[in-house]
C-alpha cells in the first residue's frame, strides 16, 4: 500500500521501485546474450544474429543506470526530469525506472553541539551557552524540496534558538524562587528549546530528539561580581537559618528555666534578666567566633 502525506504542497510517497536482484539477473541474461549472439554472428555469418546482439546490448544499456543501493536508515529520493516521483527506504539493492534520478538521504540520528554564544539573559546580564542537539530526517521529500540544505538550516535554526532561549529566561534568579532560570530549572529549559527548534525545524522535514544546554556561565567581564553576589546571597540565608534557630533555642531555654522539673527547681527571671540572659545567649550561638564567658562573681567584702 502507498502511503502519502501532503505537507504545503510537497507531498512524500513511497515509490515503485523494485527489488534489484531479478533485475540483476535478468541484466547478466541480457549481457550472456549479447555475447552469444555476436560469437553465432561471427561463426555464422548470420546478419540476424548482429541485429540481436545489438539489440540485447542496447537493453542491457538501458537496464544498468536503473540500480542503485540503499543501506539501512536510508532512503532515496527519486525524480523524473525535476518531478518528484517518491522515496524508497528500502534497503539492499533496488531498481526503478533507469531515467529516475536517485538521490540518497540519511535517516540517522545525528547531533552536534552549537557554537559556545555570548548574549544577554533576560535581566541583560552578558553569559555564555551553548546546546547539543539531537535529530534526524523524518520527512525526505521535505528535507530534499523545501529546503536548499537541510544539515546547514538545522545548525543556524539552533544557533538562532538557542540565544532567544538564552535572552527568554535569567540566568539566576537569587533570592525569586517562583522565577524560571537556566541554571535552577533546566528540565523546562531543555523542553523549551526542544519545542522552539522543533516549530523551526518542521520546514525541514527533521524531527528533534533532544536538546541540553551543555555550557552555561557568566561572561568573565561579570562572572567575578556575580560570583561575589552568589556568595553574599549564601552567607545572608545561612545567617537567617542561624538566627531562627537561635532565637527558637533562646525561648525554648528561658521558658525551661523558669518553669523547672517542680516548684524548687524553677528559677523565675524579670524582664530585665531575661533580655541579658537572650543577649548573651543569642551572642554565644550565633556569633561567628568562639565566645570567653564572663562569671559574675559578685562585689568582695573585708
Amino acid at each position: 500500500m502507498t502511503t502519502t502525506k501532503v505537507i504545503e504542497g510537497i507531498t512524500e510517497t513511497q515509490s515503485s521501485s523494485r527489488g534489484g536482484i531479478p533485475f540483476l539477473l535478468a541484466n547478466v541474461a541480457l549481457l550472456l546474450g549479447a555475447i552469444g549472439s555476436f560469437v553465432l554472428a561471427v561463426v555464422t555469418e548470420n546478419p540476424t544474429f548482429t541485429w540481436l546482439g545489438i539489440l540485447l546490448t542496447l537493453a542491457f544499456v538501458f537496464v544498468t543506470p536503473g540500480f542503485y543501493m540503499v543501506q539501512p536508515n536510508q532512503s532515496a529520493v527519486l525524480t523524473l526530469f525535476g518531478a518528484y516521483r517518491g522515496s524508497d527506504p528500502n534497503p539492499g539493492l533496488r531498481w526503478a525506472n533507469p531515467l529516475y534520478l536517485k538521490k540518497t538521504v540519511s535517516l540517522r540520528v545525528r547531533n552536534f553541539t552549537t557554537q559556545t554564544s555570548k548574549v544577554n539573559d533576560a535581566r541583560g546580564n552578558p553569559i555564555e551557552i551553548a546546546a547539543v542537539v539531537v535529530w534526524k530526517v523524518v520527512d525526505t521529500a521535505r528535507a530534499v524540496f523545501g529546503i536548499d540544505n537541510f544539515t546547514n538550516y538545522v545548525h543556524i535554526q539552533s544557533e538562532s534558538a538557542v540565544r532567544q532561549l538564552a535572552r527568554s529566561y535569567p540566568y539566576d534568579a537569587f533570592e525569586d524562587h517562583d522565577v524560571t532560570t537556566l541554571i535552577g530549572d533546566t528540565s523546562e529549559v531543555n523542553e523549551n528549546l526542544l519545542i522552539e527548534l522543533q516549530e523551526r525545524a518542521d520546514d525541514a522535514g527533521v524531527q528533534i530528539m533532544e536538546t541540553r544546554i551543555t555550557d552555561l556561565a557568566y561572561a568573565p567581564e561579570i562572572a567575578e561580581a556575580m560570583l561575589r553576589r552568589q556568595q553574599a546571597s549564601a552567607i545572608v540565608a545561612a545567617r537567617a537559618k542561624i538566627v531562627e534557630g537561635a532565637v527558637l533555642m533562646v525561648r525554648e531555654a528561658i521558658e525551661a528555666l523558669e518553669e523547672g522539673s517542680d516548684q524548687h527547681d524553677s528559677i523565675p527571671l524579670d524582664n530585665d534578666r531575661k533580655a541579658t540572659f537572650a543577649s548573651n545567649l543569642m551572642t554565644v550561638i550565633a556569633s561567628d567566633h568562639p565566645t570567653s564567658p564572663i562569671v559574675n562573681v559578685g562585689t568582695l567584702s573585708r
